[in-house]
C-alpha cells in the first residue's frame, strides 16, 4: 500500500509538504502541488479523508433528506435535477453528498439523528418545507448547520433558505389562463402540509380575486405529487355540472397524470381544456401538447442550497440568508383561448 511518505520521497519533499498539497495549502507553490499530485497519480495513492476529516472534526460531506422514500420521491423528475445541481456545487467544493433513503418519516428522523449523532455529515440540506415537521426542529434545537430548498413555516428569519416566489408564480400563470378568457378555473395540488403548494395556491386565488372571478372550492383539489394523483384529481373536477375550462396545476408530474386521464375520457388540450403547471422538467417539453409552465430553474436551487449550507458549515457565525431564485413561464402549446 502506497503511504505519504512513499510520495514524498519519490517527490523530494518532506512529508508534510505533501500534507499541505492534499489540503490545498496556499503556501504551498503551483509548480510544487503539480508535481506532488502528479506523483500521487502515478503510484495511485488515495488519500485517507477519514483520518484528514478526524483531525479536522469535519466530514466534508453534506446529507441530503428527501421528502419521503427515495424510490417514490426520484419518480418526480424534480428530485433528479436538483439533485444535480447539489452535486455540481459540492463537487467542485470537494465535497460529498449522503442521501437519505427512508422509507417513511419516522425512519427518515431516525436517518437525519443518525447522521447528526454519529457525525456522518458537516450540514443538511432539506429538499421540502412542511408544517411541524420533526427533522426541522431537532436540526434547529441541536444548532447543527441546514439549509431548506423551500419557506420555512416557522422561524423564517433563523433559517437560511432557498426558494422561489411561488405566490407571484401562481398568480402569473393562472393570470396567463384569465389573459385567454378563461373563468372557470381549477387547481390541482399536492399536500397542503407542504408550504410550496400552499403559496402557489395562494398566487392562483389571488389571481381570481384581482380579476374578480368568484373562488369556487369544489375547482381545489389536493392530491400527491406523482402521475397517479393527476389522474385521480381529473376524475374528481369533470364530475362537477360545471367542469371548469383551464387547470392549474402545481407540478409537471401530476400534469402527466392529468393529460393522461383528459386523453382517456376523449378532451383535447387545449382545444376541449387548457392546462398551466410549474417546475419545467423535460417532460413538459416531451408531452402532447407541449406544456405552459413555470420554470423554477431547478438546478440553481440545488447550486445555491449547497453553497449556502457549505458557508455555514464552514463559519458558524454566517449570517441567515434567504436566496429566492427568479422564475420565468415557458409559453408552450397547452392553453387556447375562451371564445
Amino acid at each position: 500500500m502506497v503511504t505519504i511518505k512513499d510520495v514524498a520521497q519519490v517527490c523530494g519533499v518532506s512529508p508534510s509538504t505533501v500534507s499541505r498539497v492534499i489540503a490545498d495549502n496556499p503556501r504551498i507553490s503551483n509548480a510544487t502541488k503539480k508535481k506532488v499530485r502528479k506523483v500521487m497519480k502515478e503510484l495511485g495513492y488515495h488519500p485517507n479523508i477519514s483520518a484528514r476529516n478526524l483531525v479536522a472534526k469535519s466530514t466534508n460531506a453534506l446529507g441530503v433528506i428527501m421528502p419521503s422514500s427515495t424510490s417514490k420521491a426520484l419518480q418526480n423528475p424534480f428530485f433528479p435535477e436538483v439533485l444535480r445541481g447539489i452535486g455540481s456545487a459540492i463537487h467542485h467544493m470537494k465535497y460529498s453528498m449522503s442521501l437519505s433513503t427512508g422509507d417513511t418519516e419516522d425512519e427518515i428522523f431516525e436517518e437525519v439523528k443518525r447522521m447528526v449523532y454519529g457525525s456522518y455529515v458537516d450540514g443538511v440540506i432539506l429538499l421540502y418545507s412542511r408544517a411541524n415537521d420533526p427533522v426541522t426542529t431537532f436540526l434547529r434545537e441541536r444548532d447543527f448547520p441546514f439549509v431548506i430548498i423551500g419557506k420555512p413555516y416557522e422561524y423564517e428569519n433563523e433559517i437560511t433558505y432557498v426558494d422561489n416566489d411561488n405566490i407571484r408564480a401562481g398568480k402569473e400563470i393562472t393570470e396567463h389562463l384569465i389573459h385567454n378568457g378563461h373563468e372557470r378555473i381549477a387547481f390541482i395540488g399536492g399536500s397542503t402540509d407542504l408550504f410550496v403548494t400552499v403559496d402557489r395556491e395562494k398566487g392562483y386565488s389571488l389571481a381570481l380575486k384581482e380579476a374578480g372571478i368568484t373562488s369556487n372550492e369544489q375547482y381545489k383539489v389536493h392530491t400527491e405529487f406523482v402521475r397517479s394523483g393527476g389522474e385521480e384529481a381529473v376524475a374528481s373536477l369533470f364530475s362537477l355540472n360545471n367542469p371548469p375550462t383551464g387547470i392549474v396545476v402545481s407540478d409537471d408530474l401530476i400534469s402527466l397524470g392529468v393529460t393522461n386521464m383528459l386523453r382517456q375520457s376523449s378532451y383535447e388540450v387545449p382545444k376541449d381544456i387548457s392546462l398551466v403547471s410549474f417546475n419545467n422538467v423535460y417532460l413538459a417539453e416531451l408531452t402532447q401538447p407541449p406544456l405552459t409552465t413555470v420554470d423554477i430553474q431547478i438546478y440553481e436551487l440545488g447550486i445555491q442550497s449547497a453553497r449556502a449550507l457549505i458557508e455555514k458549515t464552514m463559519n458558524k457565525n454566517e449570517p441567515t440568508k434567504r436566496i429566492i431564485i427568479p422564475h420565468k413561464i415557458v409559453y408552450r402549446e397547452s392553453v387556447g383561448k375562451i371564445k
